[in-house]
């Protein structure tokens, strides 16, 4: 008689991201939440916030919009669907425009947090960028004001710092696919730290000129791990800017 003896084997798994409401944070000598240390977002949102296949030197990904879905209006989507046919042209970036926010978080460049009292700076290595976000109840500037990069002001929920931008142009994109918005737009951030090295980046959207409501996109971030690791250069296009800075009441000059 045969005697069969059947070895079960367990795949080991790596350890879950601590959840962020057990995680407590180190603090920073003004008693906020420490984030500070350079970050990057490592998926394919710079290219297409929804889920998209590979094509034309764009790697296929999962999208990070709940429910991949978009809630355009008829005439936003038609101007969607045009962008994406022409984006090579039209694409913000290729005419070495700010990226906007929330764009500028998940472009593949990584970006470093530096914490101060009254605000947190974040610095992009793409085309040297600086993010402003005023904290402790400052509010923003009235408006209108056409702004690429909107005016952020921002408070700590618990350990979650909660950003508030507003005062935004119409000339930036979501993505290389075309997702837009008006200068009605009003972004929320929610960046958690859920263990040392990670973050969870969440965004609400709102823009009742281009969307039917407000809908939401969510993404990690992870630390850098190299030893020497830094922000380097990245320009764009040098000789465009500088024409651009020339011009009389330039956009560019009012970039923040």
């Amino acid at each position: 008689m045969k005697h069969w003896i059947i070895v079960l084997v367990l795949a080991a798994t790596p350890a879950a991201a601590q959840d962020s409401s057990t995680y407590t944070p180190p603090k920073t000598r003004d008693g906020q939440p420490d984030l500070q240390g350079i970050w990057q977002v490592l998926n394919t949102a710079s290219w297409d916030i929804q889920d998209h296949g590979a094509s034309l030197g764009v790697p296929a990904g999962h999208g990070v919009v709940d429910g991949n879905d978009i809630p355009y209006t008829p005439a936003a989507l038609a101007k969607k669907q045009e962008n994406f046919k022409n984006r090579q042209a039209l694409d913000p970036l290729n005419k070495c425009f700010l990226p906007g926010v929330p764009r500028v978080t998940y472009l593949p460049y990584p970006f470093q947090i530096v914490q101060q009292r009254e605000r947190i700076d974040i610095l992009h290595e793409y085309s040297r960028v600086i993010r402003y976000i005023y904290m402790n109840g400052n509010p923003h500037p009235p408006g209108p004001i056409d702004w690429f990069m909107g005016d952020s002001r921002g408070r700590f929920d618990g350990n979650t710092l909660v950003v508030d931008v507003i005062h935004f142009n119409d000339e930036t994109w979501f993505d290389r696919a075309g997702n837009h918005h008006s200068d009605a737009l009003h972004v929320v951030e929610r960046f958690t730290p859920t263990d040392r090295d990670h973050m969870n980046y969440e965004v609400t959207i709102e823009d009742p000129k281009t969307f039917t409501r407000p809908w939401k996109m969510s993404m990690p971030i992870y630390r850098r791990q190299e030893k020497d690791a830094e922000l380097l250069e990245y320009e764009c296009g040098p000789y465009l800017l500088q024409e651009e800075w020339n011009k009389p009441n330039s956009a560019l000059f009012n970039q923040r």
